[in-house]
């Protein structure tokens, strides 16, 4: 297994971790004598890292394959969902918005999984690449604006919208160039 495709398999192994960490009622909220909080967004920060990482390493060193490009889409899915659900139980986020957010990903998925089966390639959009990076930055920012930094969750609050927003633009363009293909 070549690097990148063990970072995304890294990526993928931190998803329990995180929601583990967001979601168990530690003793005076520490975790190894640490905040919950700072670990929570540690450990998606970490992981959201790896995913910038992989495919950087998998062109650069030439090491794209098949089970990278069918692993790190999944592994992203996997990584966002887990950190979305987790905070709508932690009633950081609306169930709404992340239920948009939420289909329009598994939308996507099936578009483009779809298309891949009849050899056509639908490839990401530049407000996708926006629409994660405002998740990220919308789970990053409420995970630790959670009890003590009013800022970090007002600002993970706007970056929730700008990521529901994004993510239902997105979802329309693809749903678009979908049926142009005619499948």
């Amino acid at each position: 297994m070549n690097l990148p495709n063990a970072l995304t398999v890294g990526r993928i192994f931190l998803v329990p971790l995180l929601v583990v960490v967001l979601l168990t009622k530690f003793e005076g909220r520490l975790v190894f004598g640490v905040r919950k909080e700072l670990v929570g967004a540690a450990i998606f920060g970490l992981a959201s890292l790896t995913d910038v990482l992989d495919g950087y390493l998998a062109r650069r060193r030439k090491q794209i394959t098949t089970l990278g490009q069918l692993m790190d889409p999944l592994a992203d899915k996997l990584l966002i969902t887990a950190a979305l659900v987790s905070l709508v139980q932690m009633d950081l986020a609306p169930a709404w918005m992340v239920a948009v957010i939420l289909g329009r990903e598994f939308a996507v998925t099936v578009l483009r999984s779809l298309a891949h089966g009849k050899g056509v390639v639908i490839a990401a959009s530049p407000m996708g690449k926006v629409k994660m990076l405002a998740e990220v930055v919308a789970i990053l920012a409420l995970i630790l604006g959670q009890d003590h930094l009013q800022q970090f969750y007002v600002i993970g609050t706007i970056a929730l919208w700008i990521a529901m927003l994004t993510a239902t633009v997105s979802g329309i363009d693809y749903y678009r160039r979908f049926a142009r293909i005619g499948l």
